[in-house]
């Protein structure tokens, strides 16, 4: 056990350094991680699109002053604790030096290694889902009633990191009720499990409540913009192309523990695993918001594989190990950028790899760069564009310009950027930004960045006597290419009123 311990910490130190090797330095931050940025400077109990646990490690990384160094190490820290937990489960079934090595590879080889490199809630969702079947299926092995509580306080968190892991618990709960295991439910300790769960969860649902849970209305725009679009096929087949490299292990882990006498103390792993991929399924959900199942069944898988190829099949590991690393490798360039979007987008073309659904993004159309990629690029360029439009102004003029962008990811790419380039606090009245507009305005101009132009029927901005676009973005694999800069003067004296109405009544929306 020592021996396998020691091999286990090694192999999360790896995992721990390799992302950073492989990040072209090319690459800026992704596109939802200004958001989450953001979000660390304005610390509450929850937030539009996600619960609280995230603005953390946000506020962290801005105290530690922002880089790009603290933004990855966060998710990569949590992607050498899960494996760990993956190890931990492998170590407890009696596995050794070949499953560790199984139960590792997919974290080094699979789409883990992007969502855990990722500032994103991802990668606290797959920790917290992984940590909730840990602490089950140590309960499992021991029946020692502090695994429960354990249990509970990863439910809490979980949730409280992303709210989808209650999909999960009620799938190991499902899985439990399915299994001889059921008798748990005649244990008190599961239920005061369930009250600590609650009391951690508990000021995000009082935070909801009081906002008048946007949450729902993220959903709903989800679902209107994004989820509509998602058929079961595509869902299932996209389960086994995420983990292709590695697919045989997982695979290996459901038979396990689905099939086998000696799995059969986990099968509740498997009706969890059914559960929550036929809930995704009847939900739209994404592709990936299935990752969190896996790891518990890598480490089932890996120990399987080991087991069964001991004897007379040890041959085989090498056939495994090389499927494993050549499929890896070759589509590493697809799960991590490695390299200048140019030159990427020339491999994916002569390897076919661009022909893939990793091409097909949001607005369901191939593009030459995988979607994330394109979200990792010239936000330093519009920041820059926004900037020099800005300080084209009369310094006094300055003061008196509001710089507004469209969305989101604009407003927290020219807030983390815009400092240095002599930028406002910018705003946008989209996701949380809107929480943070102001109350009160007093503007002659203002500087929106945005893809269109304001039509007539968009009365702010009706309200200035000059428009003129002073530039736009040029970088063709750049997501957000074609991004304007408008510059707005002059403005009437019924501006301030029609802003701050304006403002005060989409806040309105989620005040009780």
């Amino acid at each position: 056990m020592q021996k396998g311990n020691r091999l286990l910490y090694i192999l999360a130190l790896i995992k721990l350094i390799i992302p950073f090797i492989l990040q072209n330095s090319f690459y800026q931050p992704h596109r939802d991680e200004f958001l989450y940025l953001s979000e660390g400077h304005h610390m509450a109990w929850g937030f539009m699109e996600v619960p609280p646990m995230l603005s953390v490690f946000a506020w962290l990384t801005n105290a530690f002053g922002g880089g790009m160094f603290w933004i990855k190490i966060w998710p990569v820290l949590f992607g050498a604790f899960t494996f760990i937990l993956v190890g931990k489960i492998i170590l407890s079934l009696g596995g050794k030096t070949f499953a560790l090595v199984l139960g590792w590879l997919p974290f080094m080889l699979d789409g883990y290694m992007r969502l855990f490199f990722l500032f994103q809630p991802n990668f606290l969702e797959v920790f917290f889902w992984t940590a909730i079947a840990y602490s089950t299926f140590r309960y499992v092995q021991t029946e020692k009633n502090k695994w429960l509580y354990i249990f509970g306080v990863s439910v809490g968190l979980g949730i409280m990191s992303k709210y989808s892991v209650a999909f999960y618990a009620l799938s190991i709960l499902i899985g439990l009720l399915l299994t001889r295991h059921r008798k748990i439910f005649l244990n008190k300790h599961l239920y005061y499990a369930g009250l600590v769960a609650f009391i951690i969860v508990l000021p995000n649902i009082l935070w909801q409540y009081n906002h008048l849970f946007p949450v729902i209305t993220h959903m709903k725009e989800l679902e209107e913009t994004q989820l509509q679009f998602i058929n079961p096929a595509d869902f299932i087949i996209s389960q086994f192309m995420m983990n292709f490299p590695c697919v045989f292990i997982w695979i290996a882990g459901l038979f396990f523990v689905m099939f086998t006498n000696k799995g059969k103390p986990y099968r509740l792993f498997a009706w969890a695993y059914l559960s929550v991929i036929i809930l995704l399924i009847v939900l739209h959900g994404k592709d990936y918001y299935a990752l969190g199942a896996y790891p518990v069944l890598f480490a089932f898988g890996a120990f399987h594989l080991e087991k069964a190829t001991a004897i007379r099949l040890k041959f085989t590991r090498y056939a495994m190990l090389l499927f494993a690393v050549s499929f890896g490798v070759f589509a590493m360039p697809v799960v991590m950028p490695v390299a200048p979007p140019e030159q990427l987008a020339k491999y994916y073309e002569a390897t076919g790899l661009n022909k893939t659904g990793s091409f097909k993004w949001e607005d369901l159309q191939q593009h030459p760069l995988p979607q994330d990629f394109a979200d990792m690029m010239g936000w330093k360029e519009m920041t820059a564009k926004a900037a020099a439009v800005y300080k084209s102004l009369p310094q006094e003029q300055q003061k008196k310009t509001l710089v507004y962008c469209r969305a989101y990811y604009s407003a927290g790419a020219l807030n983390y950027y815009g400092p240095e380039m002599g930028l406002p606090e910018v705003y946008s009245d989209d996701a949380s930004f809107l929480f943070w507009m102001p109350e009160k305005y007093t503007i002659n101009n203002l500087l929106l960045v945005g893809h269109n132009i304001p039509g007539k029927d968009d009365i702010v901005f009706q309200q200035f006597e000059k428009m003129t676009v002073k530039d736009s973005m040029n970088i063709p694999l750049f997501r957000e290419n074609g991004m304007k800069f408008i510059l707005f003067e002059n403005a009437t004296d019924s501006l301030k009123s029609i802003i701050e109405n304006g403002v005060a009544g989409l806040k309105k929306e989620f005040t009780r």
